[in-house]
């Protein structure tokens, strides 16, 4: 009689080379991104002369031009050979763009290139995360995402910490921007090396999921359903990163502050990271991203009642629990509902988050132009309880 499998020992298993070179991948292109992303509200608000509006659609054009690329590279990505050359030229894209808002001398200039820097994200993020998936065995596969997550923000640690520290060697803003094409360069040489030393690893991986259920690709998108509206529901709901910024700024965070604060944030992010991984893997991803989104909606409600620069510190660096507890679970959900199409529900799933974040943040934003900040973290808040109190009936319904 053959024995059970020992679900411990699965839990303990090591994680694949590929999801530790990928991790690596994300490490070094967020500490390029990052040196640029948080000094973009004072860029474009006091450079440029832009408004609470242009924020909020600077991160929500960026993330739709990203999800229309997502949803195609996606279903390139169905395809296992055509991963490695869809994630390289999407670094590549990203590091070539980001240093040229250096150079721009208006708000839709500096919006424009966000958008091109989106694009390569839209190319790489759907073929890398099935390729995750696909070479990573199911019960550590919020441990893969958590690691792929925890260091890409340990990236966006290290990126502002390097900016911070240019500004305060007497460089300006645009200096700054323009250094992030060193770290890109690396980048880009760095993917290129894990795609060849992991390709073939994938292509197995991916071949082995289709031979085990060969849904057509509307059956697997029909079955994603569910799980990836509610989510795209919350990136609806939640506040834009850039209007964060803004909030913090309003509450008298010092402008050359902001790089050290964002650095902190991501500390979190990171460390949490992990834990949300872990957690997916223990008590199921749906119940762990259930725990972000009450952690969002006890943060926004902070961030609106605020006074301070000491409590938008704190209330800023807490936030960063809720992508610990969210993105994992996230990925972890999708991946568990795909059959052997992960690259189409990858893309899907990347491309509805997208969209919705459009939307979220030119609604919020005309919210917090309009009204004030508090106000749009008022919305936020109270929207994103209603959805964290339908979900356990949602998920028991299904």
């Amino acid at each position: 009689m053959s024995k059970p499998p020992d679900v411990g020992a699965q839990h303990a298993a090591p994680l694949p080379k590929q999801v530790k070179l990928f991790g690596a991948v994300s490490l070094l292109n967020d500490f390029a991104s990052e040196m640029v992303y948080p000094l973009l509200p004072a860029f474009v608000t006091g450079v440029l002369g832009g408004g609470a509006v242009a924020l909020g659609a600077l991160d929500g054009a960026a993330d739709a031009a990203a999800a229309f690329v997502k949803f195609f590279s996606g279903r390139l990505a169905d395809r296992p050979e055509r991963r490695g050359p869809l994630i390289v030229i999407g670094y590549f894209v990203a590091a070539a763009v980001r240093p040229i808002i250096a150079v721009t001398g208006a708000a839709w200039q500096v919006i424009g290139l966000r958008v091109v820097d989106r694009l390569g994200k839209g190319l790489r993020t759907p073929p890398r995360d099935a390729l995750i998936a696909d070479v990573t065995p199911a019960p550590i596969r919020g441990r893969a995402f958590g690691l792929q997550r925890g260091l890409d923000h340990a990236g966006a640690i290290i990126g502002p910490l390097v900016a911070w520290w240019l500004l305060s060697r007497g460089a300006d803003v645009r200096k700054v921007i323009l250094a992030s094409f060193v770290p890109g360069v690396v980048v880009v040489l760095l993917a290129y090396w894990a795609v060849r030393n992991g390709g073939g690893e994938g292509r197995r991986g991916a071949a082995k999921e289709a031979a085990a259920e060969t849904l057509p690709p509307s059956a697997a998108l029909r079955r994603l359903s569910p799980p990836v509206i509610a989510i795209a529901i919350f990136y609806l709901l939640r506040m834009p990163e850039t209007l964060m910024i803004l909030r913090a700024q309003q509450l008298g965070i010092a402008v050359a502050l902001v790089p050290l604060l964002w650095s902190a944030l991501h500390v979190i992010r990171s460390s949490s990271s992990f834990i949300g991984g872990h957690l997916s893997d223990r008590i199921g991803p749906s119940r762990t991203m259930w725990l972000g989104w009450l952690t969002y909606v006890a943060l926004a409600a902070g961030m609106a009642r605020a006074t301070g620069p000491l409590t938008a510190w704190i209330l800023f660096l807490a936030l960063g629990l809720v992508a610990g507890l969210t993105e994992s679970p996230e990925r972890a959900l999708v991946s568990a509902a795909t059959g052997g199409h992960r690259g189409s529900a990858f893309g899907v799933y990347h491309a509805l988050t997208g969209v919705a974040a459009l939307a979220g943040g030119l609604i919020l934003g005309v919210i917090f132009q309009q009204a004030n900040g508090a106000t749009a973290f008022c919305v936020s808040g109270a929207a994103t309880l209603g959805l964290a109190s339908l979900w356990p009936f949602w998920t028991r319904l299904r």
